[in-house]
């Protein structure tokens, strides 16, 4: 082998070991994110005043949503838990919550506390679980919140639900989520589970993205936006986009409209139904507040109903911190909204 070659064989390995040590990286953060969440769950539940009960909740849960082969077991990313206040008569204003979590982690179980949180303000909440990638990318987890959304919609009245009065709710990949079916349930579009929300003929009263991502195509934007952002919050940026969506998302086609709702809500496709009011809130200090704030233009544009709240100095997911004084102030927004479009 020549010197050319030579140098050439190396710089193949030497890209090779650097493309190994960033999977690596980027599986190793995945995975620390996942258990600290999952660990902070747990650890929260221990407090007194996170027992549903406490609050006077009762909580049903792992309740299937996709029908169940008589043969095969339940499978556990397609199934919610149901919050329901106890004390309420009548049928009661009832929340879908959709989990964040980059598309890849996390469940309805690390998100018991906004189940808890609308539950105790007398909303009847189903928390649901969808499948997660990279084992099943788009649209595998729009086809599930689609099935949710049905299934909740066939099912809330037995659980003492009024579906005339429904909010959809999420945070981060969740917000994306609960824009991508508000827009099912207003836009005609051609894939079949939108097709199907679409034909149920109803629309939220309200829908609340909070902290979204709500363009996962071009993730680098955020980047060259926050130049400064650290490599660990760049990686988790990165999964988003190549885990949920491939290396080829164009491959998609017009779907690929589902994985970005803003970019529709920002074109001049009219919807067939009037857009519900929304509520989007976003920490200051969050790299994906310049999707809330396009949000808040398109909605103007558009003349929908909505508000836009950011609160100074706030991380992503904030409002996950009940405790603290703006994720109080953040929740204390959302109810006052609620409370002029789908009261409790």
């Amino acid at each position: 082998m020549d010197r050319a070659g030579l140098f050439d064989s190396l710089g193949r390995l030497r890209q090779e070991a650097e493309d190994a040590g960033s999977r690596f990286r980027k599986r190793a953060g995945a995975a620390a994110l996942d258990n600290f969440f999952h660990g902070a769950s747990r650890l929260g539940k221990l407090h007194p005043k996170a027992s549903p009960e406490r609050h006077g909740v009762e909580v049903l849960k792992d309740i299937a949503y996709v029908p169940v082969d008589a043969s095969g077991p339940t499978q556990p990313h397609h199934t919610l838990d149901v919050y329901k206040p106890r004390a309420a008569k009548g049928l009661l204003p009832v929340v879908l919550y959709i989990h964040g979590g980059g598309f890849r982690i996390l469940s309805k179980d690390t998100h018991w506390v906004m189940a808890l949180s609308f539950a105790r303000r007398g909303y009847l909440v189903f928390n649901i679980n969808y499948r997660l990638a990279p084992e099943h990318r788009f649209p595998a987890a729009v086809e599930d919140v689609c099935q949710a959304f049905s299934w909740v919609v066939e099912n809330a009245k037995a659980y003492g639900g009024d579906i005339e009065r429904l909010v959809v709710a999420g945070e981060s990949a969740g917000a994306n989520l609960t824009a991508a079916l508000t827009v099912a349930t207003c836009f005609r579009r051609e894939e079949p589970y939108a097709q199907r929300v679409f034909d149920h003929g109803v629309v939220p009263r309200a829908w609340l993205p909070y902290c979204g991502v709500l363009q996962v195509t071009d993730i680098e934007r955020l980047r060259r936006r926050w130049p400064n952002i650290s490599t660990f919050v760049n990686d988790r940026l990165l999964e988003v986009s190549r885990g949920y969506l491939g290396r080829d998302a164009e491959s998609h086609g017009a779907t690929l409209e589902l994985a970005d709702p803003l970019r529709l809500l920002e074109g001049d496709v009219q919807p067939d139904r009037p857009l519900p009011p929304c509520f989007a809130a976003c920490g200051t200090a969050d790299p994906l507040i310049a999707d809330t704030q396009r949000l808040a233009e398109a909605l103007t544009a558009r003349g929908v109903p909505h508000t836009a709240q950011y609160y100074p100095g706030e991380f992503h997911a904030f409002h996950a911190l009940v405790w603290r004084p703006e994720a109080r102030r953040c929740w204390h927004d959302s109810y006052a909204f609620l409370a002029e479009h789908c009261p409790a």
